[in-house]
């Protein structure tokens, strides 16, 4: 969830937050609330719920008398979807984006052979809605409407395997593939067979043919990631 909108200490959160992720705050570095709040024009008490969300993503740790301590990347929960947006917006976009979508390819192809399994009929319609959705959207240049379709597909793909932990990375996916739109690490329109993939994954999910909906789904990661080297080297 975006802290934009969410009163004085999401706005401190969306300056501090991307600073600390793109290393203008290096590991180790200790950082003063009232210095802070007063950069910020904020009250302390704004500052203090700020910093608490830090520290749920585990971007910082706050210390009686040391003051509050920017952590090294190792420790940050790098799955927390802010945390995602905030990486993608930095200067370190490729490496971030390749990290999460051979994470995509570890988990998605095996997640849609199991949706291939346990898919309910409700699911295979939804998951054949979207596909054609994104087919209808896949010219003239309408992204953002082929976005919609995308991360509701994967979605379902990642909730029809019946594995919950695969259903958590559901956010994960949703951030990844808004990142590539948001910050045009995609083609002016989809490419035409990464297209086709997806409404051939949603036929074998289906059908129930679980080896062909996993290699389909794995020739759309390996799609993505060539697409990188394209867009984002």
């Amino acid at each position: 969830m975006s802290t934009s909108g969410r009163g004085l200490h999401g706005q401190v959160l969306d300056t501090l937050g991307p600073a600390i992720t793109a290393g203008e705050y290096q590991p180790g570095s200790v950082l003063r609330t009232d210095e802070l709040a007063q950069r910020f024009d904020v009250s302390r008490s704004v500052m203090r719920e700020a910093v608490r969300v830090l520290e749920s993503m585990h971007l910082v740790e706050s210390r009686r008398r040391v003051g509050v301590t920017v952590l090294p990347t190792n420790e940050w929960n790098v799955y927390d979807p802010q945390v995602i947006r905030w990486r993608l917006a930095g200067t370190d976009r490729p490496r971030q984006l390749r990290s999460l979508t051979m994470l995509r390819s570890a988990i998605e192809p095996v997640a849609a052979g199991l949706a291939a399994r346990h898919a309910t009929a409700e699911q295979c319609a939804e998951l054949t809605e979207c596909a054609l959705g994104m087919v209808a959207h896949s010219r003239g240049h309408q992204l953002q409407g082929y976005l919609l379709h995308d991360i509701a597909f994967h979605r379902v793909i990642l909730n029809a395997s019946g594995n919950e932990m695969f259903a958590r990375i559901g956010d994960v996916v949703a951030e990844v593939l808004a990142g590539r739109t948001q910050h045009e690490v995609m083609f002016e329109d989809p490419d035409p067979p990464a297209v086709t993939l997806h409404v051939q994954v949603a036929e074998a999910v289906r059908e129930g043919d679980a080896a062909r909906a996993e290699e389909l789904t794995r020739q759309i990661t390996v799609g993505a990631l060539h697409e990188l080297d394209i867009l984002a080297p």
